[in-house]
């Protein structure tokens, strides 16, 4: 089998993204990926692959879809096309069986210009960074100019498979209609994104009043001021509506953030601390709670008070699920709004999430108005700064002496972190301590050397 030799350059922490038309998301790269994930396949003794399909509600993610779908059946597999529809519906219908992979056309929370492509293998689970190295090793490699292409009969092709889906909405469905106290009023806000339709449909058995935003989509308002990048525009609609509970996803649904009456966000961190307790009580957990490197270090001090531990990650939903493997946690997530249950899906799901969060606060008696008041945050700064090279950004000497200060200084009482963003030309920093004004000198000290660097990159750049 072909591998790639080397660190990955297409794939990042979610698939491969970009400005849609443009880099590595055109339909020619679309189409070479299509044939790239059917030659990883084959590759694997799966000869002629079922290959589940989705796209969000992007104005590219026709132009997109197709050509995948192109490239995928030049190589003899079988696309089998939900249509528009979440990432995690995908996720769901590789469980329940039939099919040999997944792929998802989506860019997620990123704006409209940008699309995004995602692989599953059967299981529902995203791919390893190894099998999305492979993957990309077919399309870097030169090996897809020798392989021999099928002809005739042995051409792929597509099947609408938007029936396939039905199940997915069911089943969520289900998950609400076993909910207590059911009856206030929700507001829903679906980043006019893939949950859009199916939001309404699982949501009109709620009891009460449901009020939607972002649930009206044109190819390119999607994530446009509402969803979880937008929580101003859920939290002033649940104020000004007297709903109780506000909820909001990203534009492939994988994700969700909360809100409460008054319009206090309920992030990551405190449905995790929710869930994982109703999870323990129900003898479901497993060993613990696992975290990324962002989420407080209040999580810790809530969920040790039951006896639950933390285990700690890297960003991004698929180090979650591994961590999760090692450690045999049943649950974890990332502050901004990943949540996985594994005995309920394989990757994040935000419209499952919002259930079981609601299902938890009925179950362990839980005021939903009091939860921000009780969960003890750590004040924490999240800063996200353009960069011309990330790394070379963070391998600096001058970012690292500055770094090694700042930990010196928050020594016992908070921590720093840096990473680069994985989809944009960011580099995003996290400060976190008890002491507020330590926490704001610290990070400003960080950001003023960030821009010195990037200030004497260009210099160096105007005198070559």
């Amino acid at each position: 089998m072909t591998t790639w030799e080397g660190e990955r350059r297409l794939f990042g922490t979610d698939g491969v993204r970009d400005i849609a038309n443009r880099g590595a998301m055109t339909p020619e790269s679309a189409l070479s990926f299509g044939r790239a994930y059917a030659s990883f396949l084959a590759g694997r003794g799966v000869a002629r692959p079922k290959i589940v399909t989705c796209r969000d509600t992007r104005i590219s993610g026709t132009m997109i879809e197709r050509a995948l779908h192109a490239g995928m059946m030049s190589e003899g597999a079988e696309p089998h096309a939900l249509g528009i529809f979440p990432t995690p519906g995908v996720s769901f219908v590789l469980r329940q069986g039939g099919f040999d992979a997944g792929a998802v056309i989506s860019a997620s929370h990123n704006p409209a210009e940008y699309n995004g492509i995602k692989f599953f293998d059967a299981r529902g689970f995203k791919l390893t960074d190894d099998d999305e190295a492979a993957v990309e090793g077919f399309v870097m490699g030169g090996t897809l100019k020798e392989r021999p292409r099928p002809t005739g009969g042995d051409i792929g092709s597509l099947v609408e498979a938007g029936d396939r889906g039905r199940a997915y909405v069911e089943w969520l469905r289900g998950m609400l209609s076993a909910i207590r106290g059911r009856g206030f009023r929700l507001t829903i806000d679906a980043a006019n994104g893939a949950a859009s339709d199916i939001a309404r449909q699982v949501f009109e058995l709620w009891g009460s009043d449901v009020l939607y935003r972002g649930a009206d989509y044109d190819g390119v308002n999607i994530n446009d001021g509402v969803g979880v990048m937008h929580m101003g525009s859920l939290t002033g609609a649940v104020k000004s509506s007297s709903s109780r509970l506000g909820m909001a996803f990203d534009g492939d649904a994988d994700r969700v953030l909360l809100c409460d009456r008054a319009g206090r966000v309920i992030d990551g961190d405190i449905m995790l601390w929710i869930i994982g307790r109703c999870l323990k009580s129900a003898g479901a957990l497993g060993r613990g709670v696992v975290a990324t490197v962002m989420s407080n270090m209040a999580l810790e001090e809530t969920l040790g008070e039951h006896g639950i531990e933390v285990f700690r990650c890297a960003v991004g939903d698929r180090y979650v699920l591994e961590r999760m493997r090692e450690t045999g946690s049943r649950l974890g997530g990332e502050q901004s709004g990943h949540v996985i249950a594994s005995d309920y899906v394989s990757t994040g799901d935000g419209i499952c999430t919002g259930l079981l969060f609601l299902k938890s606060c009925a179950e362990l008696g839980e005021d939903i108005d009091t939860l921000a008041d009780r969960f003890p945050r750590y004040p924490q700064l999240l800063k996200s700064m353009r960069v011309d090279d990330r790394e070379a950004a963070l391998s600096s000497p001058m970012l690292e002496e500055a770094c090694e200060n700042a930990r010196a200084r928050l020594s016992g009482a908070g921590r720093l972190f840096l990473r680069p963003s994985g989809t944009e030309p960011l580099i995003r920093i996290l400060v976190e301590a008890r002491d507020e004004a330590l926490m704001l000198a610290v990070s400003r000290d960080i950001e003023e050397t960030i821009l010195k660097i990037g200030q004497n990159s260009r210099k160096m750049l105007r005198k070559r």
